[in-house]
């Protein structure tokens, strides 16, 4: 079906006008290697680190000039925060966000091939090297640092000698944040939210990974937003599974996409902006051409019930997320 059929009444009430804004993050060019799907095609057969340079530079050019103002990097994202770096140094924009992440290495040595590209470690030790990295590069320009990919039993919830040192850093200006994946997502938001130093919230940011086909850590998102803290969307597209409907998808994605005269993608994208609780819905594109369409997700009105026709999509998280570790780096 096209779009879900009309009320006798009258056409569909329209979903609420999205608030939020779409970010860049760098996950897909501060690397050769990522999971996304497509980046054969997207990417140049040079993938040196003079190559990969430019092409993030034109991206945040373009981003920039669109009037995209949040930036989000990690660690593990290879020289992603060197490249956003560089970037700031020339081009000295007014009224950036600038993110990134830590505890997760890089580990792959700018290859393609490598065995294991990151490595994860939550511990006190691997915060106090990689802040002091990560401010080498981006210095007082940083304004949000989250831990990379907590899940329910990451020490980072529990230890209180890390919490002490995330809360100095926030006492810098710096806000503290986290990022959560797997299929409980919501459990591990729900226990950062209580987590506190001398009685004041510690984590005051959560990017998660929200789509139509793995919405399941929306109540636990809406929770964090009413605490006050910032909500970021990452993976909105699926890893580009949502750019690319398949034979499950294609009958609601695709078909409604063309009714709206619009993309996938920004399809996708404009489903998580229109999520109240959502503050930055982050774009991975890895061309000027992905890009351009994932920003016209901010052109894209969803009524409720184009809305609840995109939730249908919804695959169990456990599915879901099994799936995704499957994905090959490429």
């Amino acid at each position: 079906m096209a779009t879900p059929p009309h009320s006798p009444a009258g056409p569909p009430a329209a979903g609420p006008a999205p608030a939020a804004r779409i970010g860049f993050g760098l996950a897909a060019v501060g690397r050769p290697g990522y999971i996304t799907l497509g980046r054969d095609r997207d990417l140049p057969a040079d993938r040196s680190v003079a190559a990969m340079r430019r092409r993030t530079h034109e991206l945040l050019d373009l981003a920039y000039a669109e009037g995209v103002r949040d930036f989000d990097a990690a660690r593990s994202y290879g020289r992603s925060e060197e490249f956003l770096a560089q970037w700031l140094d020339l081009r000295e924009p007014a009224g950036v966000v600038v993110s990134s992440k830590w505890g997760y290495t890089y580990t792959a040595d700018w290859r393609t091939d490598a065995e294991a590209h990151e490595v994860k470690d939550h511990s006190l030790a691997t915060y106090e090297r990689q802040v002091a990295e990560t401010r080498a590069l981006l210095g007082d320009r940083l304004d949000l640092y989250q831990v990379h990919s907590i899940t329910p039993g990451s020490p980072a919830l529990t230890d209180p000698a890390l919490h002490r040192a995330l809360a100095g850093l926030a006492a810098q200006g710096v806000r503290v944040g986290l990022s959560t994946s797997g299929p409980a997502q919501a459990d591990a938001i729900r226990a950062a939210l209580e987590v506190t130093v001398d009685g004041r919230p510690l984590f005051r940011s959560v990017q998660s990974t929200w789509n139509p086909l793995e919405p399941s850590a929306g109540p636990a998102l809406a929770e964090a937003h009413a605490a006050g803290c910032r909500v970021m969307v990452k993976e909105g597209m699926a890893n580009g599974r949502l750019a690319a409907p398949d034979a499950r998808t294609e009958p609601v994605l695709g078909r409604l996409a063309a009714a709206l005269g619009t993309t996938p993608d920004a399809l996708a994208l404009a489903a998580a902006l229109h999520q109240p609780w959502a503050d930055v819905v982050l774009s991975g594109a890895a061309t000027a051409g992905q890009l351009t369409a994932n920003l016209r997700a901010r052109e894209v009105q969803l009524t409720a019930d184009q809305l609840a026709a995109l939730a249908e999509l919804a695959e169990p998280p456990a599915e879901y997320w099994r799936h995704r570790a499957e994905l090959p780096w490429h």
